[in-house]
């Protein structure tokens, strides 16, 4: 059975940084696209960054572009989102998504296995 657990959610000035971490298991890791999604009350969810199983090609959200990195260690079956500048409109729940696929996967639909999500809460 897929278990994905996030962590690091929290409370964060704007301006500040974060790091969430998802931690997988009952997969072989190395084999499973990763991604990270948000949703905000009130609103749907939505992409925020992906990653190859092997971690070699990312893609990002327009709206975190340049301000948020995804990456992954495979030997410690974890994806990271780093989250730096942060604005009030990054507030959300966010969610680690996996699918098994060596492609990119920023689709929310062709994700199979979901955590149950951290909140982030950026003040301004």
């Amino acid at each position: 059975q897929v278990q994905l657990v996030e962590s690091g959610g929290g409370l964060v000035q704007a301006g500040g940084s974060l790091r969430l971490s998802c931690t997988a298991s009952g997969l072989s890791f190395s084999t499973y696209a990763m991604g990270w999604f948000r949703q905000a009350p009130g609103k749907e969810r939505e992409f925020v960054a992906a990653i190859t199983s092997g971690g070699i090609n990312s893609r990002y959200a327009d709206a975190v572009q340049g301000r948020f990195t995804i990456s992954r260690d495979n030997a410690k079956n974890t994806v990271y989102l780093q989250m730096n500048s942060l604005k009030p409109e990054d507030t959300a729940v966010y969610y680690c998504a996996s699918r098994r696929s060596a492609w990119l996967i920023y689709n929310s639909n062709m994700y199979d296995n979901w955590g149950q999500g951290t909140q982030v809460t950026v003040s301004s």
